[in-house]
């Protein structure tokens, strides 16, 4: 029995590029059973640990595309919570991002067994510094809150395997460029560096 020669060849789907198996069911129990172009794109590369500069704008995918490897990466080997030591970061401009993005990475994180919290301006700290106090793996800052706690002590960032710059152009425009370099400066220099952007300008560069 023939294939027909219209048959078009299937593109690679998350299993395909690496991504494991319980994170790539927790998508499909979402309605999320294809890649879109940006999470192609870039999964290959960041789910192998090396550093990737993305763009894409709001629905284009680039939060999956970022939070697959970030859970992926902190998942094997596992290691025991540290009180105020995150692995990962993921930097973002505003706290109404930070809530969108905690949303599409909590679900991954806990098929994984690892803890997500947000670090944003704009609410109580206590809550935060008690997070942070228990041990958790992941944290989903803003830039302006996140200098506070280290200031402050409560917060450490040696221990970050990778860090994400979400937004990066927005983040520019608001001037949170300095902070950014010197959360950044507090991370180990050899960690792995996801950057998103919906434009690749000059201040972005």
């Amino acid at each position: 029995m023939s294939t027909s020669s219209n048959t078009h060849a299937r593109m690679p789907g998350f299993i395909d590029l690496g991504v494991p198996a319980p994170l790539v069911e927790t998508l499909g129990r979402q309605g999320i059973t294809e890649p879109f172009p940006i999470q192609s794109a870039t999964l290959g590369d960041s789910l192998a640990g090396r550093d990737v500069l993305g763009r894409g704008r709001t629905g284009s995918g680039k939060t999956v595309a970022f939070a697959l490897p970030v859970v992926a990466r902190l998942a094997e080997p596992r290691r025991s919570r540290t009180p105020g030591q995150p692995r990962a970061l993921v930097l973002v401009p505003t706290r109404e991002l930070a809530t969108q993005v905690l949303a599409t990475l909590t679900p991954l994180a806990k098929a994984m067994r690892l803890g997500t919290l947000a670090i944003v301006g704009g609410v109580r700290q206590n809550p935060q510094v008690e997070g942070l106090r228990r041990g958790v793996e992941i944290v989903v800052a803003t830039p302006g809150r996140l200098e506070d706690l280290m200031r402050q002590g409560h917060v450490d960032l040696s221990a970050i395997e990778v860090t994400v710059l979400d937004e990066a152009d927005h983040m520019c425009d608001l001037g949170f460029l300095p902070p950014v370099r010197r959360i950044l400066d507090a991370t180990p220099a050899r960690s792995q560096r996801l950057l998103f952007s919906a434009t690749i300008d000059k201040s972005v560069d």
